[in-house]
Order: structure tokens, then C-alpha cells, then sequence
């Protein structure tokens, strides 16, 4: 079964999966990479290697989470299953609301963290190219800059926890829908699923 480009009433297209799944894999890694760079020790030199690749891997997910929400705002989202009671309708909104904002927030507040204790230089993404400091916050002595950074750290590393609980709970509704309620929330958003008729 060929997967459309666009988003369909009855399942997502091919760019909003793309978009889905290459998110979800770099915020999986990351999680890792952020928790396990947080238990080694500054002298370790693979926390610094570990730190940088979770710097580049931030920046591409709030590249491609900000393009995913542009591409939301152009495409309808597939309707709730029939049969959806108020309640999982509003906990299942509220659950995606808060997944964009975390997948837009917490490399936001990364970047300003960066940001403010860099002194103005970019930030390798990949080796490939910098990304550049948050403007605003480029002028700022280091002694004015540190608060800030103290700050946008606290953020950072809060909405991770945040995410960290969310995740699974994210995982959990899919399979929930697929293997006890068996409608097509999960399919409809697998490359190549068939969806099941009727529901």
C-alpha cells in the first residue's frame, strides 16, 4: 500500500510520519545520552563527546519539531477513533498539546542554556556547521550571563523528566488503542499499515 504525501481523514501521510518518527528516535537517544553525560564525571572525556552529539541531536529536533507543527497547522489531523468517550478525547488532546510543546520547549531551552554560557560562539551541530548563540543573549558578561544559564538549565533538565514520563505513557496509548480498544490510532500512523474497517 502506497502512503500518501499529505494527511488524509482516515490516516497521516508519509512527511508527518517521517516527521513522527524521526522525533521521536532522536528524543529517545537523547533522553539516553542526557541522563547517562549527567552520572559521568567532568574529568571522563566521553561525557564532553556524549554532551556534544546531545547538542546536535537538540538543534535537529527543534528544527524538525518546528516543521512538524508547521506542517500540522497545513494538514487536517485524522479524527479520534468512533466510539471515543469525552474524557480520553480531552486526555488524548491534551497529551499531543503537551507533547509539542515539550519537543519545541526543551530544545529551545537547551539552546538558551548553550547560549548563555557560550559568549556569543555557535555551537557545533554534527561538525558540519555552527549553530549560533541566541542573540539576546550574546552581549551579556559572564557574570550576568550565569544566572541565566543557571535558569535555562533548571527548564531544560525539568521538561526532560517530563518527557521521560510522557514517552512511555505515549507508547502505552498506541498499543492500548491497537490491542484492547483495536482501532487504527497506531496503524494510521505506520508507513504501509492497513487500516481495519469499520472502526
Amino acid at each position: 500500500m502506497t502512503t500518501p504525501v499529505r494527511d488524509l481523514p482516515s490516516r497521516y501521510g508519509a512527511v508527518a510520519m517521517t516527521l513522527h518518527w524521526l522525533i521521536a528516535a532522536a528524543i529517545i537517544v537523547n533522553l539516553y545520552l542526557g541522563l547517562t553525560a549527567a552520572d559521568l564525571p567532568r574529568s571522563d572525556p566521553s561525557k564532553f563527546e556524549m554532551l556534544a552529539l546531545h547538542k546536535s541531536i537538540g538543534f535537529t529536533v527543534l528544527a524538525l519539531s518546528i516543521l512538524r507543527l508547521v506542517w500540522r497547522w497545513m494538514n487536517p489531523v485524522p479524527p479520534p477513533p468512533q466510539g471515543m468517550t469525552r474524557l480520553m478525547r480531552i486526555a488524548g488532546t491534551s497529551a499531543h498539546h503537551f507533547l509539542y510543546f515539550l519537543i519545541i520547549a526543551i530544545p529551545l531551552a537547551g539552546w538558551l542554556m548553550v547560549s548563555s554560557g557560550s559568549q556569543g560562539h555557535g555551537t557545533s551541530v554534527f561538525g558540519l556547521f555552527d549553530w549560533p548563540a541566541f542573540p539576546i543573549l550574546t552581549g551579556l558578561p559572564r557574570s550576568a550571563a550565569h544566572p541565566w544559564h543557571e535558569s535555562f538549565e533548571t527548564v531544560h533538565v525539568v521538561l526532560a523528566w517530563a518527557m521521560l514520563f510522557l514517552v512511555p505513557l505515549h507508547i502505552l496509548a498506541g498499543l492500548y488503542h491497537h490491542f484492547i480498544r483495536r482501532d487504527n490510532v497506531l496503524m494510521r500512523m505506520l508507513p504501509g499499515a492497513k487500516l481495519r474497517s469499520g472502526v
